[in-house]
């Protein structure tokens, strides 16, 4: 699944374009890389979000858009705040 619609269907960033703004301005690393919107995320991948002097980390649980649809929740884990 595309980064940019995993952070909108998990309720991350409300809004897709919102979530390809962030990542086109270099905010969001995937596994300690720089990645763009339409990078493909895959089970135990870690995110991480930068907003200013704070980071949002997360680990990837499950990349299925059903499921993401029915619960967000059990998407991801929160490693840091």
């Amino acid at each position: 699944m595309r980064l940019d619609k995993f952070l909108k269907l998990t309720r991350v960033i409300k809004r897709r374009t919102v979530a390809q703004e962030v990542c086109k301005s270099g905010r969001v690393s995937v596994n300690g890389r720089q990645a763009k919107s339409a990078q493909i995320l895959k089970p135990n991948d870690i995110v991480a979000i930068g907003y200013g002097d704070q980071r949002f980390v997360f680990k990837v649980l499950e990349a299925d858009e059903r499921l993401l649809k029915t619960n967000p929740a059990q998407a991801y884990e929160v490693i840091n705040e």
